[in-house]
């Protein structure tokens, strides 16, 4: 592919971007500044909604359409405590055979409608011993070892800049208000750095090893081109992963991804009472 060839994908993403944008709005009247990703099993905070308007996935021109088992694969518009909101009930992965830029687009759609803040959560695997089964932790830091970099390729600067910062990729203000939240409810969250890997089979025993010995406290399948998209869109971060199974070699039993899906289901009220608790605060932060 030529460079002009290079550099016109580039441009037709944004094009593609604003008219998904456009869409959307054509739906609904709200104009969320707050956008969420709601991972494996997590998306029924986005049925919490009100004045909601949802429109699947498929509908939405140029949008990726969600195939993993847990992800509905809709968008949902609507308040929460009176904020405007954008949901994502599911999102895509690399494993499903996207492109690691078609698992962005959303970000950028989400930029194109004006979002300046993004929640993304995902289902992950406890590394650290103390982030058993059902515990929710804020994601400090992450790994990237899927291969790929949303950003590769020509820059498109209406996005953003050639060479955006990473080294705080995850909002210090909304972590610490996360976790004065979670300590007013009675949720011990924790804070730890996400491993992304490719997947979608599970990490092996040695592999979970070597990722704990380079610093990775969590490990997961997402999540990752999702936030250097956002950040290079000039979007602030919180990540929270829900830890729904003990990574590979943790514990002597085998992986099942029913587990997964078990787990989330078990802290979803624990998890939907700290979202609706942050989002006024992130609204706030936003002002």
């Amino acid at each position: 592919m030529s460079a002009a060839n290079k550099s016109g994908r580039a441009s037709q993403e944004f094009v593609w971007a604003e008219a998904a944008a456009k869409y959307i709005f054509r739906k609904t009247k709200l104009r969320p500044k707050i956008a969420l990703v709601l991972g494996s099993g997590l998306g029924a905070f986005a049925d919490e909604f009100t004045r909601s308007v949802k429109i699947p996935y498929a509908k939405i021109p140029h949008f990726p359409r969600s195939t993993a088992i847990g992800h509905a694969g809709q968008l949902v518009i609507g308040s929460v405590d009176g904020v405007p909101v954008v949901g994502m009930q599911g999102r895509v992965h690399l494993y499903e055979g996207y492109s690691v830029r078609e698992v962005s687009f959303p970000v950028r759609v989400f930029a194109r409608m004006g979002v300046k803040a993004i929640v993304l959560t995902n289902a992950a695997g406890g590394i650290k011993r103390e982030f058993t089964q059902g515990r929710l932790v804020l994601i400090s830091d992450h790994i990237n070892l899927q291969g790929v970099n949303p950003l590769s390729g020509p820059n498109e600067e209406r996005f953003g800049p050639r060479f955006p910062d990473m080294s705080a990729a995850y909002d210090k203000e909304f972590r610490a208000s996360a976790l004065a939240e979670g300590k007013r409810r009675g949720i011990d969250l924790g804070e730890g750095v996400y491993a992304a890997l490719a997947g979608p089979s599970y990490e092996t025993p040695a592999e979970i090893r070597y990722l704990r010995s380079i610093g990775a406290d969590l490990v997961g399948m997402s999540t990752v081109p999702e936030v250097i998209s956002a950040r290079h869109c000039g979007m602030r971060v919180l990540g929270i992963s829900c830890v729904t199974n003990a990574a590979a070699g943790v514990l002597d039993q085998p992986l099942d991804h029913k587990e997964v899906l078990e787990t989330a289901e078990r802290v979803k009220d624990q998890f939907m009472g700290l979202l609706r608790g942050i989002i006024p605060k992130i609204a706030n932060a936003l002002k």
